[in-house]
């Protein structure tokens, strides 16, 4: 699998200067950032996608540090969604800075930090997000207009043998179903490669799950769909009366968060 981004290569002369003038203005703002997105997924799978925005996640308390920077150089800025997600833009090419995850309980931490890769882009020396946190972060991608899924596949296919299990289970915690799904989805993409998964995560899911037959101590009408898709289990919540797993004392956003993103969800969806 490939060891660089070739990408950068390929950029056309207006995106690339953007590029630049964004990751320039990265360093300056003097805060820790990685980078995700397609030049991640390419320097992991080979995989070059056309994009005109850049994945930017940094630590949820630097993030205003860094939307200063941009407005200063001239950048539309804004909170698109207050708990996760900011933007800088010009034109029509943006910057996203993700601090957190859409559903709240994933933030971008130290940890993330600690495992990330020294890369280039564009010349320019930047630390990309492990697959890990990739893979982490990608799994409760699961709505009817966007599913990571294959993302997740490719990425255990070109570093299932390099990664850190032990980590990426304790990431799950007590969410490792979702992590155990894309497992045997990948085992029946790759039949030839289902060795990528050390046999003893799968045995310790597939144990987890034998014992954990019976309903979770939560009530009766508890929902963690919209988790994964918030539109598609709307009226789970809205009209069944089900319990949204993403709030409080369960998850860690309140009524207005969730209002907010479904919002912007409609408005991306216009």
């Amino acid at each position: 699998m490939p060891d660089s981004i070739s990408r950068q290569a390929q950029l056309h002369p207006e995106s690339r200067e953007f590029y630049c003038e964004a990751l320039s203005l990265l360093n300056r703002a003097g805060v820790p950032f990685m980078i995700g997105g397609a030049f991640a997924f390419e320097r992991y799978t080979g995989i070059v996608r056309d994009t005109k925005d850049i994945d930017v996640f940094a630590h949820p308390d630097q993030v205003q540090q860094i939307l200063d920077v941009f407005a200063e150089a001239g950048y539309q800025t804004e909170y698109a969604v207050s708990h996760w997600l900011a933007k800088a833009r010009r034109g029509e090419y943006f910057v996203d800075f993700i601090f957190n995850s859409a559903h709240g309980q994933l933030p971008v931490s130290n940890l993330w930090f600690e495992h990330a890769i020294e890369e280039e882009v564009l010349d320019i020396p930047v630390l990309i997000c492990a697959p890990e946190e990739m893979i982490w972060s990608k799994s409760f991608v699961m709505a009817r207009d966007r599913y990571d899924g294959a993302d997740i596949a490719h990425l255990i296919l070109a570093c299932g043998q390099t990664l850190d299990w032990s980590r990426l289970l304790r990431q799950f915690g007590p969410h490792w179903r979702v992590l155990f799904s894309h497992l045997v989805l990948f085992g029946f993409i790759y039949p030839g490669k289902r060795s990528h998964i050390p046999a003893w995560v799968m045995e310790t899911l597939s144990q987890r799950l034998l014992q954990e037959t019976g309903p979770a101590e939560v009530a009766d009408n508890f929902c963690q769909g919209p988790m994964l898709a918030p539109l598609q289990y709307l009226p789970d919540i809205e009209d069944w009366g089900y319990e949204d797993a993403r709030l409080r004392p369960h998850g860690s956003l309140n009524a207005d968060n969730v209002a907010e993103w479904t919002e912007h969800l409609y408005e991306e969806h216009a």
